[in-house]
This record gives structure tokens, sequence and C-alpha cells, in this order.
């Protein structure tokens, strides 16, 4: 027999009774029925019944183990009575009579329980990550990370990519994020750096001839964390192709991800027709570039309506240029109680308040209620339930000012009424292509032109796009939502040294700069470089959607804490001093 297992804990049928077996696992619960000892032994695949009874012979060294402790068991497989077998488990019908025991590993006193579902403190999950991951649901999500990535690679395979792998230490590339620097022991004073993406090196693979590529890619970035964002590192499904527009690129990883959502998604509806929405229309309909599609409600400007009214908080907001008065539907939501918690709601997003204005039967036909309603007038009133397709019971929101301003405040307002009354369709997966990025922004202040979106992706209209104004250009790029989440974002590579070279001097930077910084990248533009462009959608997100959790830190095997630690290991630590004499660094004492 085996040292360790006959069997896993998950295989054992009523085909096994009467055999004799070993299995080895940790002890998940201790049960005491008055003489009877009962163990759920559980390992990585399930859980089996064992149980002594005073015949055991090895009955007293049982009664010392406890939770947790890792242990190995002889023992003959017994048929339940039929009325203790448990559906629950593949191992219900069985248990197994302990003839011999070894402990292969005892446990100290526990911080934190295995089984059940207690809820701990994050640091204390982080700490004793190994403890923490040992629990149903992280074993479940782990398991689920890992099918998704084969099942990815599967079916980038059979699209035809073929998968390479980009350095892991390179020079610092600005995209967005900071660095994290690598000192370099060889050349003193000088660093690496880990990627931020394998950009630059996938686009110098289609120069180099290979058509297709993708990589299960890990990617470094020193950034501030939040509950869909690791600070430190992140996977990403990548991929490059050369001779592709924009729509080959949404045919190609479209079916890839409808069938992982598919496969991984729990039975949940997942949309088949991708619409492509404008970033200009997205943050005017939902206030956000990474819309929630489950939610159907979508704004609309109602400026004209407050024109000259006698809301005149709004009347001479709107009498400067750039500004707008915007209204968010509430379907259903025509009562003053909610009326007066979304403003509430307004108040704790650092606004005076939110206007709004809801719908009523009075009896002798439709009245509008709140203070909009009273200050514009039964005419303009009436104008703004049609445009918006309201009726009785139903309300409306309304924020003023530059979009700018509170756009966000009024993406996170839609989100809550969807929530709140109902109307988001929680048993569904919602994609929409961002498309129609500005490449360009202009300064408040100073009217300076710098970059707004990626500034490596091809202009729409090319060269001739940016003989106009910069304000007008729009990018080959594009960012795919689902259900309020980023998971794919990509472009059309701008794979011209003239044109180049103009997008940046567009910005403020000379070819001077723009040679130091990308000298690799453009420098190989320069021998024949195809038209190309990829995409690369988050790992970790998307399986944080599959496993219908709210924190990216839930579905990484062991994730940094919120202020990028790692408890566990003890990182970031101070280095030796003999580590820093061999690099040529000294730290300097921060006050």
């Amino acid at each position: 027999m085996h040292a360790y297992r006959s069997h896993t804990c998950a295989e054992l049928t009523s085909a096994n009774v009467g055999e004799t077996v070993r299995l080895s696992g940790w002890v998940h619960r201790v049960r005491d029925h008055g003489g009877l000892l009962f163990i759920d032994l559980r390992d990585h695949y399930g859980i089996t019944q064992v149980m002594a009874d005073p015949d055991s012979p090895v009955f007293a060294e049982l009664e010392k183990v406890r939770s947790e402790w890792c242990i190995r068991i002889d023992g003959n497989v017994m048929k339940r009575d039929d009325s203790l077998i448990n559906p629950a488990i593949p191992t219900g019908e069985i248990e197994v009579f302990i003839r011999d025991l070894e402990v292969l590993g005892a446990s100290e006193e526990l911080p934190l329980m295995v089984f059940g579902d207690q809820e701990y403190p994050e640091e204390t999950r982080l700490k004793y990550r190994y403890l923490d991951l040992r629990r149903e649901k992280l074993q479940n999500n782990m398991k689920l990370r890992s099918d998704v990535i084969a099942s990815m690679r599967r079916r980038m395979w059979d699209t035809g990519f073929r998968e390479y792998q980009t350095p892991i230490i390179t020079a610092s590339s600005p995209e967005g994020a900071r660095d994290f620097l690598v000192p370099s022991r060889l050349h003193p004073g000088k660093f690496y750096a880990l990627p931020q993406a394998p950009q630059q090196f996938k686009q110098l693979m289609m120069v180099s001839g290979f058509d297709k590529y993708f990589q299960i890619a890990p990617c470094f970035r020193d950034e501030d964390p939040r509950a869909d964002r690791s600070p430190t590192d992140f996977y990403q499904l990548d991929l490059e192709m050369s001779f592709v527009s924009q729509q080959d690129v949404f045919d190609t990883i479209q079916p890839v991800l409808t069938g992982i959502f598919e496969e991984f998604g729990g039975g949940k509806k997942v949309d088949q027709t991708w619409e492509q929405i404008s970033y200009r229309d997205a943050a005017l309909w939902y206030g956000s570039d990474k819309p929630d599609l489950r939610n159907p409600i979508k704004m609309q400007v109602v400026s004209d309506h407050f024109r000259g009214s006698g809301f005149a908080i709004f009347a001479k907001l709107l009498e400067n240029e750039g500004t707008e008065v915007r209204a968010i539907p509430a379907p259903t939501g025509g009562s003053r109680k909610f009326c007066d918690r979304m403003n509430k709601f307004a108040q704790g997003e650092g606004l005076p308040g939110m206007g709004y204005i809801f719908w009523r039967d009075q009896g002798e036909g439709m009245e509008a209620a709140g203070p909009l309603a009273k200050n514009i007038g039964p005419e303009r009133t009436e104008a703004i339930r049609q445009q918006l397709g309201l009726g009785v019971g139903d309300a409306a929101f309304f924020l003023a000012g530059k979009p700018k301003a509170f756009e966000a405040v009024a993406g996170r307002a839609r989100n809550v009424i969807g929530e709140e009354l109902g109307l988001t369709d929680k048993d569904r997966f919602a994609f929409a292509w961002i498309v129609d990025f500005p490449i360009y922004e202009a300064d408040e202040e100073t009217g300076k032109i710098d970059f707004e979106h990626n500034p490596f992706s091809m202009p729409q209209g090319g060269m001739e796009a940016l003989e106009g104004n910069p304000l007008e250009v729009l990018g080959y790029q594009y960012d795919l939502a689902c259900n309020g989440y980023e998971l794919v974002s990509g472009a059309i590579r701008n794979h011209r040294p003239e044109i180049m070279y103009k997008a940046f001097e567009i910005a403020g930077y000379g070819a001077d700069e723009v040679n130091k910084r990308f000298g690799g990248m453009v420098n190989a533009f320069k021998y024949g470089a195809p038209p190309h462009g990829g995409c690369a959608a988050g790992i970790d997100r998307i399986v944080m959607l599959l496993a219908d959790e709210a924190n990216i830190r839930e579905v990484i095997m062991f994730p940094m804490n919120q202020r990028a630690e790692d408890l566990m290991m003890s990182a970031p630590s101070e280095p030796l001093s003999d580590q820093l004499m061999e690099l040529g660094l000294r730290v300097i004492p921060q006050d």
C-alpha cells in the first residue's frame, strides 16, 4: 500500500465497502458521541467520515487529535445506516473504521478556524494565509482560477495562437503607473524595472514576424490598492496580432471570453451581442467608461428644460460655457422617502445634494412633486417626464455643472438607484466595448495639450487627423466592460514612426525625448513594421466576477494587504548592509 493513501478523501463509495484503505488529510472536525469518536477527514478533494470506538487499537491516541492536525489512518470501509447517509458529499454513503493512526503533523492552537464560516479581520487572514486557504470557499476559488487559466490557454491555442514568454527584468517604461525598480549589481547606479505589461515586447514580436502571440503574463505596478486591483502584481491574458483591424481583435477575444463565462459562470446568462459604445456616450449615459449594463438606466442631458427657469441654481450654472444638467431616470423610485435617501447619498459623495422630481397619482391625474417641480413649473416638468419616458410612481434625479466634475458621482448614483430599486439583473454577465477614446485633453487652467489616454494607439485618420484640432482626435483604443468592471484594454498600435513623432510633438514631447524613452520600439518600427493590435484581459478580475466575489484578494493565492505588505512573509523588509554595499546603495532615513 502507498505510504500515505490508497484513495483521496473524495473517492470512496458504497462500492468500496469491506475494503481496507489508507487515507491522509487534515482533521476538519471532531465529534465525540459518548464513546464513539467521529472525525471528518479533509484533503484537497473532499471529506470522508472516519470513526473509532474503544475496540479500535488506536482509540486512546485518537482522543488526543485536534482540529487541523494532519494525520494518516488505515481502516475498513463500512456502509452507513440509511438514516445516517449524507447526500451532500460524494462519500456520504460510507464511513471508515480506524485500525491504525499516524500523526503526520500536529497543530498548535489555531489563530483562525478552518471549519465553519466565521469572519476574521483581513490582517489575521493574510498573516495566516496558509490556514485561510484551507477553507472551502478559498479552495474552490483557487481551483476555479486554475481551471479558468487552463481553459484560456486551450481556447487561445485552438484559435491559432502560440504562447511566448517576455522578459521579467527589463527597462523602465512609463505605462500610467509607477515601476518597481530593481538595482543592478553589475552596473552600479543603474536600475532595471519589473514590467508593467509586456506591451513593448509583444509589439516587437510583431515586427519580428510572429503573427499571433499570447501569454498568461505577470504584470507589476506600484499602485494604490482598490477592491478590484492588487497593489503590486496581477496576471493578464495578453495577446497581439499582425495585419488586423479593431474589429478583428474584437472577433478574436469575444468567443474566448464568452466561452470562459459560459463554462464557469454558474449558469448565469452571458450576453452574446456585445454593444460598442463610444467613450463620450458611456460618460454621458452611464457616468463611467466601465458601465454596468445589467442596470437599464441611461442618463440624459436635460439642460434646455432648465435654461431661464425658476430654478436659479441650475439656470445660472447653464450661463457658463461647458455646463450641463443631466437627469438620472429612476423607474419605480417615485416616493419622497427614496428621493430623500438618494439626496443624502449625494451629500455623502461631497455634493450639496441632488435635485429630484417624482410623479404620483392624485386621483384626478398625475402630479409632479418635489422642490424642482415647484420651481420650474408644470410645463417644463411634463417635458422632462416625456423626454425620460417616465410615469406615475417614477422619479428623476438631476446633477448640474461641468460634466467632468459630476460624472463619476452621477455614475455611482445610477448604480445605487439600480441596486435599490431592483432594476439591476444579477443573473447576467453584460459586456460592452468602449471605443473611440480621445487621445488628447487640455489642462483647464493652462490650456496645455497632453495625452488623455494611451499615447501608442493609432489615431483614427492617421497623420491627417493630427493636422486638425487635437481635442477631436480619437484613437483606435478600446476597453471591454463587464458588470461595472474593466476586463480588457487594448488598441490598434501606432506602428508608423512619423505619425508617432507627430503625436508626441502635439503633447510637447520632442523626437529626442521619444527616442530616449521608447527608442527600442521606435527604432524597430523603422524596419518594416506591420499594422498590429491586441489587448489584455485581467485574469484576477475575470475570476473575481466568476467567483461572485467583491474583493480581488479572495481570488489571489497570496495577496498583499491594503498597504502593499505581505504580513506572512514580512515583505517589504529592510535589506542587509552587505546587500546594500554590493549594490552600491544607501538608504536615506525618512523623517
